[in-house]
């Protein structure tokens, strides 16, 4: 699972953090790092865009930043290791669990995943049926239709917390994929609700 601490002990070298900006092989055999903020172990030659200084963590070898629960990355591939590919988009897609409020675009899943977008985005279908895209929008309608159903927000501030950019987007594709405008659906739900408690309290 991705976490979010930052990195206060542990100093970095400044000798392995130039190795890391220059993606130097030489230091491959030194020592590997993690990203503490993606839970990815790479070598210093990684090509993967270089991280924050105060985010970065040092292990001598890639047992250490297995037993830190930190994941070897699918680009480099830190002394030969690879995580399953199952594995790795059910972590992706744990993520954007968490995210999904965020802007998200295919780039900046494959960027924090240390992947290309195009083998991302086959590899998330192949996994799970549907593409990165399609995943953040089913979970963002769910967290929208929860919202029509257990608030009194209005429809723009449920679509802004639900992670849609816009009111238009989000009712247009709400009314696609649902069959009903955000208010239509809302009004529905309400009525079947008050149905329901009519019918339990005869």
């Amino acid at each position: 699972m991705l976490n979010e601490e930052v990195n206060v002990v542990n100093p970095l070298p400044n000798e392995y953090w130039k190795a890391i900006i220059d993606c130097d092989a030489a230091y491959d055999d030194h020592f590997l790092y993690g990203v503490i903020t993606t839970g990815i172990f790479c070598r210093p030659s990684c090509k993967s865009r270089v991280p924050n200084k105060e985010n970065v963590k040092i292990f001598k070898n890639a047992l250490m930043a297995l037993e830190e629960d930190f994941r070897p990355c699918k680009r480099c591939k830190p002394e030969g290791l690879s995580l399953p590919t199952e594995e790795w988009v059910q972590q992706i897609a744990e993520w954007i669990d968490t995210h999904y409020s965020e802007p998200l675009t295919l780039n900046k899943l494959a960027d924090i995943s240390h992947d290309s977008p195009y083998h991302l985005q086959r590899s998330f279908k192949r996994v799970k049926g549907i593409s990165p895209t399609e995943y953040i929008q089913r979970l963002r309608l769910e967290k929208a239709t929860r919202l029509l159903e257990t608030s009194e927000l209005p429809i723009t501030e449920i679509g802004f917390a639900a992670g849609f950019s816009s009111t238009p987007y989000f009712m247009t594709l709400f009314k696609k994929k649902m069959g009903n405008t955000p208010s239509g659906y809302r009004n529905a739900y309400l009525k079947t609700q008050a149905l329901e408690r009519e019918e339990n309290e005869e």
